[in-house]
């Protein structure tokens, strides 16, 4: 089985068992916890904590050290989503291939699954005997300003439809609403490591800054290229929601040439990192191949 593969299947377990052992209140029956189940178990990439493992790896961090920040940065992003498919935001009625979370449980019900999940994730960290404390403080202080930055490139994206903007103005806002999830991801498994030099640190930065806008601006081709099947949400939705995109602006084909140069950029920076590099490099050229 391929490293992802096994960083898959162990998030998807550790996610399962820590909302499996969430218990409601015995005097009211809670619907929160189904509605959170919904989203969050429905399947994904799972590439941010997949992203996680294989950085910490890197280091000989013990994955069982790794599994808080792997499910906490997955629980952001979830939330993101449950969010953005909202009727006053994204109006997505389809994610991974299935109702909306929304559309099964309503709009009050998804908006609480995502004030939850956010919450989750700041505790799960914070409550793990594995790590010590002066690292639990910069996990979620690294946690708390991606989480922050995100919602900021959420807002510039609303804000922006149907209008003309250059490249310059998408750049910035999807290193916010994209690049700053991608970048915790890869900073967290770092941070793990508690002898981790600076000069590592500074590579894994600016390798994610690279690999996040590369990820944006292939997304954004795929959301033309990919058929609604394969991407399980609606294609085309952002030129159906007049949503300036890579794509609108530079053309398809030198969207391709943008984000396969970011990627090789992010493949050269890692060469230089104190470590053997070979697996992350090797995600990220899977992922520049990615169909969804």
């Amino acid at each position: 089985m391929e490293i992802p593969e096994i960083y898959r299947e162990r998030i998807n377990s550790c996610l399962e068992n820590y909302l499996n052992s969430i218990s409601p209140d015995n005097s009211y029956q809670s619907e929160l916890n189904d509605v959170m189940k919904y989203s969050v178990l429905a399947g994904g990439k799972r590439f941010r904590p997949i992203l996680t493992y294989t950085v910490a790896n890197l280091f000989d961090i013990d994955l069982q050290k790794v599994d808080s920040c792997a499910c906490a940065i997955e629980l952001i992003h979830i939330y993101s989503l449950i969010h953005d498919d909202l009727p006053s935001m994204d109006d997505d009625d389809i994610r991974h291939n299935q109702p909306s979370s929304h559309k099964v449980y309503g709009e009050a019900q998804a908006i609480l699954a995502g004030d939850g999940l956010q919450a989750l994730a700041f505790q799960i960290i914070s409550s793990d005997d594995e790590i010590n404390s002066d690292t639990k403080v910069k996990l979620l202080n690294l946690l708390s300003v991606s989480a922050f930055e995100m919602a900021e490139g959420q807002s510039i994206d609303l804000s922006i439809v149907s209008k003309d903007v250059d490249i310059g103005l998408l750049n910035n806002m999807h290193k916010k609403k994209t690049g700053s999830l991608l970048n915790c991801s890869v900073m967290l498994g770092a941070i793990l490591n508690p002898n981790i030099s600076k000069k590592d640190l500074t590579i894994l930065d600016s390798f994610s800054s690279y690999m996040g806008l590369g990820y944006q601006i292939q997304d954004d081709v795929l959301d033309v290229t990919t058929s609604s099947e394969v991407l399980g949400k609606r294609q085309n939705s952002d030129s159906v929601k007049n949503k300036p995109s890579y794509p609108s602006i530079l053309g398809l084909d030198e969207s391709v040439k943008k984000y396969e140069s970011l990627y090789q950029k992010a493949i050269d920076e890692i060469s230089n990192l104190s470590v053997n590099e070979k697996p992350l490099r090797d995600l990220t050229i899977k992922l520049m191949k990615r169909s969804f």
